[in-house]
């Protein structure tokens, strides 16, 4: 690993800062480190308020959005809720409908099935619509580039609001409202939202309207929350205001399905970096196994005895979801070594019968393993579909899009895509992938990078200097987790390799008088270095470790150098 230490700066205004808010200078670095130079930013940056949300009618097309709404429910239209299979998707179709329902009963949800319809607005989903007299679709996580299938639902009559959050193409789909933050003429002051985002931005709107308060609507931020950790958008501006007061209610107050899901796992308290690793890929493993309609039953269920079959199900789902996980790396592993491509810029690998549920997954532990530019493809009807994962730094999306003459689609992210190609198309897609990485990536980019926030002495790490820390959460992209490194460390001599396989470190670490317990996830190979008896440096997060009712602060280490 690459340890990239960020400056340590000593200017008068970190100084200012310091006095201005009675902190050390290791915390005024970490507010610069985030662009917070005053007090002002600062107040705004540790006192999320509810009352800095934007104007939803600053969104492009919000105004008709809103009143395309309110003239189906004044004629009775039939509006049917679409969201897709992810996390992002099935919360979105949670939120949209379960608000809509609160005042209106004529409402239904539809999400597409994975294998059968694949990502995003299907013509099947269409043909649904107009079959049960539907006229009006609200798309949410998806359709900003669907210009086809909103010209098939417009010839039946059917009219289309989409809520989306992806990147549009050249030209936008003729949906009656096109909610896009992404939008070249989209005004709206924050572009980071997550599909679930916009979605509420869009009950903001329809609440207004109704005289409702934001304080009406709190209690749908436990989605929203979700799906802005599922969806790894910025944890910044908005996001980090919506992401904070979701974490309070599902902390505090959460929907039925939340306690279903959160009685199996026994955990009292939720950060969003929980929301991720457990909330997140049990609500994603129904679309990947089954169906994400049984995750939208259990997000919008409201009795606990139902919502505990719906939880158990989805948690059969999620085992049965790191089963086909963990045999599916192991066959792409010994695939890629089988054909010698270690020393290719990127990884694509395929074989038919993979279970297209957890490619993505798969592709996510490729990248880790090779830290390359990533695509990992299955057979899916009459075609090959994959999902892709990018290193750091490289955008994915744009040497997709430099391949697709032997595309047939694809959509998604800088660092993470769909696509499908015919089967015939497979070798030249490999090649030209290949080359089109090769030309265009950094080298550096493909070891792996990681950033020290700043160097400190462990006497540096109190529980003042800690409870200030807790308070830069939620963490995430755009506001990361700050990673210290400490010099000239020394091991107490109790240090050894523990977990099931042996695989994680636990150590002690000693600097002066002061020292702490360290683990070390997947760092076991390091422990010749951390106890050969020779001092050492270690880049760290602080954290709690909870043990028999009794809470210290711990080391969690991400890499150890001699």
């Amino acid at each position: 690993m690459r340890w990239n230490i960020l400056p340590k700066s000593n200017s008068e205004k970190t100084q200012e800062l310091s006095k201005a808010l009675g902190v050390d200078n290791t915390i005024a670095n970490l507010l610069f480190q985030r662009g917070i130079t005053t007090f002002d930013e600062a107040k705004y940056f540790f006192r999320p308020s509810l009352k800095d949300l934007h104007d939803p009618y600053l969104m492009e097309d919000m105004l008709v959005a809103v009143e395309r709404i309110e003239k189906a429910i004044e004629n009775k239209e039939n509006i049917l809720v679409y969201g897709d299979y992810d996390v992002d998707g099935t919360t979105s179709v949670a939120l949209m409908s379960s608000y809509l329902r609160t005042y209106y009963p004529n409402i239904a949800t539809y999400i597409p099935d994975r294998y059968e319809e694949g990502y995003g607005v299907s013509y099947k989903g269409i043909d649904f619509a107009a079959d049960n007299n539907f006229s009006l679709i609200i798309a949410l996580d998806c359709g900003v580039k669907a210009i086809d299938k909103v010209a098939y639902a417009s010839e039946k009559n059917i009219d289309f609001i989409i809520c989306d959050h992806h990147r549009p193409g050249p030209e936008l789909p003729k949906a009656i409202a096109v909610l896009d933050p992404k939008r070249e003429d989209c005004a709206y002051p924050y572009k980071e939202l997550c599909g679930c985002g916009v979605g509420f931005k869009l009950i903001q709107a329809l609440g207004a309207r109704r005289g409702q308060t934001i304080d009406d609507l709190l209690l749908y931020l436990d989605l929203v929350a979700t799906a802005i950790g599922a969806d790894i958008v910025p944890i910044t501006g908005e996001n980090r205001i919506l992401a904070y007061y979701g974490l309070k209610v599902i902390n505090s107050n959460p929907r039925t399905g939340y306690k279903a899901i959160l009685k199996q796992i026994k955990k009292e308290v939720l950060t969003i970096t929980d929301v991720v690793f457990i909330i997140g890929p049990r609500i994603n493993a129904a679309g990947r196994m089954k169906h994400g309609n049984h995750a939208v039953t259990l997000l919008v269920e409201t009795d606990i005895n139902k919502a505990a079959i719906w939880a158990a199900e989805i948690e059969q789902f999620n085992l049965d979801r790191r089963e086909a996980d963990k045999r599916i790396t192991k066959e792409a592993l010994a695939q890629i070594k089988t054909n010698k491509e270690e020393e290719r810029k990127t990884t694509v690998v395929y074989q038919k019968d993979w279970h297209k549920g957890v490619i993505g997954i798969v592709a996510s532990r490729l990248t880790e393993t090779y830290y390359r530019p990533t695509l990992v493809f299955t057979k899916s009807g009459d075609k090959l579909a994959a999902s892709a994962r990018s290193v750091i730094g490289f955008d994915v999306y744009n040497a997709l899009q430099e391949c697709s003459e032997f595309i047939t689609q694809f959509g998604g992210h800088k660092y993470a895509a769909g696509l499908t190609l015919e089967e015939k198309n497979f070798e030249n897609f490999k090649n030209k992938f290949e080359e089109v990485v090769s030309r265009t990536i950094d080298p550096k980019l493909l070891q792996p990078e990681l950033s020290v926030t700043m160097e400190i002495e462990l006497a540096d790490i109190t529980p003042k200097f800690y409870r200030i820390l807790k308070q830069f959460a939620p963490f995430g992209p755009g506001n990361p987790s700050p990673v210290f490194m400490t010099q000239n460390l020394s091991e107490t001599g109790y240090g050894k390799c523990v977990g099931e396989d042996k695989t994680h470190l636990r150590i002690t670490v000693k600097q002066g008088m002061s020292q702490y317990v360290c683990i070390g996830f997947g760092l076991g190979d390091k422990k010749a270095i951390a106890c050969s008896g020779r001092p050492f440096k270690a880049a760290y997060v602080i954290d709690e470790n909870e043990w028999q009712g009794n809470v210290s602060l711990q080391l969690r280490l991400k890499d150890i150098k001699a």
